[in-house]
């Protein structure tokens, strides 16, 4: 990130202003991906009107990146509607999808609008092992002739590659992929929760000797590693998260929350508008308000250094937003672990050190 980045996210942080919002425009698919977090519920999601309001006072309330994902984004027949009416209002611009409705023609569309970035799921540069995640057979080879779509356009296209237990082994290959289509690639080690807390998916997760060897190669998107010893807090005073400070989440049908991950539900666009869930609403006063020595058992331990911690996660998991989480823990010893220091375990990393 450059030093104006820099600067914009520090400003933005200590003055409360949403910066970054993620809105899933709808929850309907058209892939069955094992690992989906998304909750499908028997209620309208926003429509065309609905969505154009919450994007006027999401530019009213300060909002520069916006993030469209789902489901399938393709799905809604007023996506290029929807895309227009966001860069109107001069939003820089990114969608997440599976590509599998991408075609030519949609791509010159999405250049000519100025969307910023597209992400396309890949799991595998193998189409069983990718297929077998979607559940939709040919879907490897519909999403690579979509990212080619993308790249004729001249669109930017990031891979975005999580990683499971029965794809980890193929990381490399997805980044050679990546590599020689042209496209940036991302790997990510988090498998998340449902959001409704169904943890069904979590025993997806890769282990933590898998782990640390993709960390070890530097693959993953995270910070880098500390290359230090664990030392006592410093930064007690601090803000444990960015969730509610400058980033939040607009469910397809209307919730505002922290972040995607974090399913706190702070009040519905439907009935309040964005900036005054933003400003007013107590929950999300009570996360803002959340600094990392309330975190009662993170706080002072000695793996910190290491930490990645999500909140959203710490609540579903462990049904504490103010606790460990263990994905998290597991996390913290593979790093120790790449960077050659002994943690001892405290007993929340104690589960995550048996592993």
């Amino acid at each position: 990130m450059t030093a104006l980045g820099e600067a914009v996210v520090e400003r933005t942080m200590a003055r409360a202003i949403p910066l970054s919002v993620h809105v899933d425009l709808t929850m309907a698919c058209n892939e069955r991906c094992v690992h989906c977090y998304r909750v499908i519920e028997d209620r309208p999601e926003l429509t065309t009107g609905e969505l154009k309001a919450l994007f006027a006072d999401l530019a009213r309330a300060g909002t520069l990146y916006l993030t469209f994902s789902g489901g399938e984004i393709f799905l809604r027949r007023d996506l290029f509607e929807l895309i227009a009416e966001a860069k109107r209002l001069h939003f820089d611009l990114r969608l997440k999808t599976n590509a599998l409705l991408l075609t030519a023609a949609r791509a010159r569309r999405l250049r000519d609008l100025g969307v910023r970035q597209v992400d396309v799921s890949i799991y595998s540069a193998e189409a069983a092992v990718h297929d077998a995640v979607t559940k939709i057979p040919g879907s490897l080879e519909r999403s690579l002739i979509a990212i080619g779509h993308l790249r004729e356009a001249g669109v930017h296209v990031k891979i975005a590659c999580p990683l499971m237990r029965d794809t980890v082994s193929g990381y490399r290959g997805v980044r050679a992929l990546a590599e020689r289509l042209g496209v940036a690639c991302g790997i990510d080690p988090m498998i998340t929760a449902k959001n409704d807390g169904d943890r069904s998916t979590v025993p997806l997760r890769i282990g933590r000797g898998e782990l640390a060897r993709v960390l070890r190669e530097g693959a993953a998107e995270i910070e880098p590693l500390p290359a230090c010893a664990p030392a006592a807090r410093t930064d007690l005073d601090e803000v444990a998260c960015g969730a509610g400070h400058n980033a939040a989440y607009v469910s397809s049908y209307g919730d505002v929350t922290p972040c995607v991950a974090m399913p706190v539900v702070c009040g519905n666009v439907r009935e309040t508008p964005f900036a005054e869930i933003w400003a007013d609403s107590r929950r999300m006063r009570e996360v803002r308000a959340i600094r990392v020595r309330d975190l009662h058992t993170c706080a002072g331990c000695a793996a910190s250094v290491f930490c990645t911690r999500c909140p959203g996660q710490a609540l579903i998991e462990d049904g504490d937003l103010y606790g460990p989480s263990t994905a998290a823990c597991e996390h913290a010893l593979a790093a120790a672990d790449v960077a050659g220091v002994t943690v001892v375990p405290a007993s929340h990393l104690k589960r995550a050190a048996a592993r």
